[in-house]
């Protein structure tokens, strides 16, 4: 990686705007920082499930994964690639997985709340034992989908009490693990205040 900043990156993406073809090319280099401006100018329409499978196969941390993720989650196939990418056993397909489940808590209300309870439980059982970045992205979507609807609350909250604290080494950076029950009752509350506001 040449460390160029995000800032600057999104800057450059404006003015390139969105090209598949330069996307392609910035991808195949292998370097982080074009990557990331990959992701930024690919044509979400663009992508097919095979594609989407290649280039998860070259994630190589939480950051670009991050970023795929995003672009991920703009394509057609995304709902297909949360359900496969979440059992992966690599860190990074799996946490991209988990990504994508959050985001369909978040941004797919067609979904009926059924969907997702079987998430809730993966995490409950499983999360303890997922790889360090699985287990923070699997932490997130928990949030997400206690935050989602009533009923998914109650069963999210249960589901943080019997986790408990979730461990992950978030590196030399001052990040810290949110802890899901707290984060998920504050997130309810600030939607129940500005809706309060709007009205």
């Amino acid at each position: 990686m040449y460390g160029v900043s995000f800032a600057d990156l999104r800057l450059l993406a404006k003015q390139l705007k969105t090209d598949q073809d330069l996307a392609v090319q910035l991808w195949a280099t292998g370097n982080h920082d074009a990557q990331v401006l990959a992701t930024l100018v690919a044509d979400p329409a663009q992508f097919d499930a095979k594609t989407l499978d290649a280039w998860s196969k070259d994630l190589g941390n939480y950051v670009i994964t991050d970023q795929f993720s995003g672009l991920a989650a703009r394509t057609a196939y995304w709902q297909k690639k949360a359900e496969k990418w979440h059992t992966a056993r690599g860190e990074w397909i799996g946490r991209a997985g988990w990504n994508l489940i959050g985001q369909l808590a978040l941004r797919e209300p067609a979904l009926p709340d059924s969907y997702f309870e079987p998430y809730l439980s993966e995490i409950e059982t499983g999360i303890h034992q997922q790889k360090n970045r699985v287990r923070e992205a699997m932490n997130n979507a928990l949030i997400a989908m206690g935050a989602r609807s009533a009923a998914l609350q109650e069963k999210a909250l249960r589901a943080a009490k019997t986790i408990g604290p979730v461990e992950i080494d978030h590196g030399e950076t001052s990040c810290q693990t949110p802890d899901a029950a707290e984060y998920i009752l504050r997130t309810v509350a600030h939607r129940h205040s500005k809706a309060l506001k709007e009205k």
